[in-house]
């Protein structure tokens, strides 16, 4: 077998694995090697029933009591069986799974893996894993990979088809040489990717993903320094007309800007006028008033013969500053238009004539502004808005359709330290809004245990009869995840009884098809929905400035700069704004990390404290993620690691 060999060429892999594999993106035995696992389990002894922990993982040695039983719920075939030790007795429940019927044997003895839960007065296990007791033994003594699954792949389909292809892990070559290896202590890439896989221990995998995070590192860095053509020359520069026309512009706005706008918007003008095509990125916290800076560059660029492009990552963004930039520029006839992957053939092919012809000055879209069949007349900027959710190939295609080389502005509402900002936008020059709008009011945040939640569920009721909407962020989707955590199709179900009628409650996942995640989210956005139970896909993709509640359950789960992210959600409005973090685990280490987000709302600040706080250990429980689009490259665990692939990348390109 070759990397580039289709996945059925793996034994045991025929046409139907294939298909399930296919849906994960794995086509060809590199991407199946390269399938990485989300989390690892590590099999602890077995604890008696009356020791175990409400809403911690544990091992229980049981004696099943009773007959499996099956019976048709809801919206599941829920399966269950009584099971006992000395110390008391546990239901073990399972959906969808009626085998286990003929698995599961009265009398027997087995090793339950699971989450306990306590409803009414029974002690219960959701979706349990179970084993023999010599099975479970040999289980003890490894750690598990756990990958992300979809329907018809299973973990262990994943483990098996990976398991035959140690050859071709062992074949691959490594890119870097001994000496750049010894100098920065990384394994061999093949040694690697076998452990991150098939992990010996913590510290052999711990050693694994330090040098995938460095390669990923350093693919990023090399990337994204040819994205700017070395010392590309303006030719697209803005007119002095355009310059002295936007400080009337500027001067008409209904609102004043705050200094770091100002500067940022100062920084934009010189980089027009300069002899080189711009570059920049504005780092900005969230809601402090990025798009109106970039709204000056596009009117800039429109007033000296030019037109714009603003990407954005979600259809109900792009329609949201569509509406916003449309209202912004009518007054001086500047036509703005909207491109989604939403629109009709018609509707795309209307917006395709207009921007070839140059009737249309500026167009906001989604990834549906990449594609071939859009042409530019004289493209002279392109904002990336969110730029961290576009691929480094992605903003070089956009960027490639102008004629001439157009000025790039890139906005990211993601804090970074500035030490790692000025590494990781290595090609780009950064200017940072630290100040909110004036008039905007300070969340009010708290840190509660789950004993809070009916005083939360009691506010948040409050809030939505006041006329407001709530956020409520769950870290999963369904149980079959396997992880412990606040299940966000059941939990919006207990959530609607709780709050009671009059109040609506939808919710919203990443498993959802595109289609259905706009209709929610522009549902919320249109006050259709009072109450919007999530994943962390709402953390970037909707602005509703009337929604003045964020709750977060297993607020612990979560990296303090993506809960920063989230509460970021609330606070756009007039309105008192309130973040609630539930601490399910309550550990000191949570409770120290949480504390920051009540001291501050400071989201850079947030950051360093980030940067400080986690370790290495972090990445064996719920890794944050998003950041960059990385699956290792943690750039506040392995900040070292982005240092070595900086310094590698630069030696590189004078080899």
């Amino acid at each position: 077998m070759r990397p580039e060999d289709d996945i059925t060429a793996v034994k045991g892999v025929g046409e139907k694995t294939a298909a399930g594999f296919n849906k994960l993106g794995i086509t060809t035995i590199d991407s199946l090697i390269r399938y990485y696992p989300r989390a690892y389990i590590q099999y602890e002894k077995p604890v008696p029933l009356r020791d175990c922990i409400v809403g911690e993982r544990q091992a229980v040695l049981c004696r099943v009591s009773g007959y499996a039983e099956t019976k048709k719920g809801r919206r599941h075939v829920i399966t269950s069986v009584t099971a006992e030790d000395s110390t008391g007795s546990i239901r073990m429940v399972w959906f969808n799974m009626p085998f286990i019927r003929s698995v599961i044997r009265r009398g027997e003895t087995y090793v339950f893996v699971g989450t306990l839960k306590i409803k009414g007065a029974m002690r219960i296990m959701e979706m349990p894993e179970y084993f023999t007791h010599f099975a479970y033994q040999k289980q003890m003594s490894v750690l598990q990979p756990v990958y992300p699954l979809t329907a018809g792949v299973t973990n262990n389909s994943l483990k098996k088809a990976i398991g035959q292809c140690e050859e071709v892990i062992d074949s691959i070559e490594d890119k870097l040489s001994d000496d750049i290896r010894g100098e920065y202590g990384l394994m061999p890439v093949s040694e690697a990717l076998h452990n991150v896989h098939f992990p010996k221990d913590r510290d052999t995998l711990a050693e694994a993903m330090k040098r995938l995070a460095f390669d990923e590192f350093l693919e990023f860095l090399t990337g994204i320094r040819k994205l700017r053509t070395e010392a590309a020359p303006n030719t697209c520069r803005i007119t002095e007309e355009a310059c002295l026309r936007l400080d009337a512009f500027t001067a008409g706005l209904p609102f004043s800007l705050t200094e770091g706008q100002r500067d940022a918007i100062e920084d934009i003008r010189s980089d027009m006028l300069s002899e080189h095509a711009m570059t920049r990125l504005v780092q900005g916290d969230v809601g402090s008033g990025k798009t109106i800076v970039a709204a000056c560059a596009m009117y800039m660029a429109v007033l000296s013969g030019y037109q714009a492009a603003l990407l954005v990552p979600t259809e109900v963004l792009a329609e949201q500053h569509y509406s916003d930039l449309s209202k912004l520029f009518k007054p001086f006839k500047i036509d703005v238009r909207l491109l989604t992957g939403a629109m009709t053939a018609a509707e795309k092919k209307a917006v395709y004539t207009a921007i070839d012809s140059g009737e249309c000055n500026i167009v906001i879209g989604t990834h549906a502004l990449i594609e071939d069949k859009v042409h530019f007349d004289s493209l002279g900027l392109v904002v990336v808005d969110e730029q961290h959710r576009f691929g480094v190939r992605q903003r070089e295609k956009l960027v490639s359709k102008g004629r001439a080389m157009p000025h790039a502005l890139y906005m990211s509402a993601t804090p970074i330290p500035r030490s790692l900002a000025i590494i990781i936008y290595a090609d780009m020059d950064i200017s940072v809004i630290k100040e909110l709008p004036r008039g905007r009011k300070r969340i009010k945040n708290c840190v509660v245990d789950v004993s809070y939640r009916p005083s939360a569920y009691a506010f948040i009721r409050g809030e939505v009869r006041a006329g407001h909407q709530a956020y409520v962020i769950c870290p999963m989707v369904e149980d079959s995840e396997m992880m412990d955590g606040e299940n966000v199709i059941d939990y919006s179900e207990q959530l609607r009884e709780a709050l009671g009628q009059g109040i609506r409650v939808a919710y919203l996942h990443g498993k959802m098809k595109d289609a259905e995640k706009n209709e929610i989210m522009k549902s919320f956005a249109n006050r259709e929905t009072d109450v919007l139970v999530s994943t962390t896909v709402i953390e970037v993709g909707i602005n509703n400035p009337n929604a003045t509640v964020m709750m977060i359950e297993n607020a612990e789960r979560f990296g303090l700069s993506q809960l920063h992210q989230l509460r970021g959600r609330v606070g756009r409005g007039d309105a008192q704004s309130y973040a609630i973090f539930i601490n399910v685990k309550k550990s000191d280490t949570a409770t120290e990390r949480l504390k920051c987000l009540e001291e501050s709302n400071d989201g850079f600040y947030i950051a360093e404290q980030d940067l400080k706080l986690r370790g290495p250990g972090e990445l064996f429980g719920v890794r944050q993620s998003g950041d960059l689009n990385f699956r290792f490259a943690d750039i506040y665990a392995y900040s070292d690691m982005l240092h070595a692939a900086q310094e590698v990348s630069l030696r590189l390109d004078n080899i």
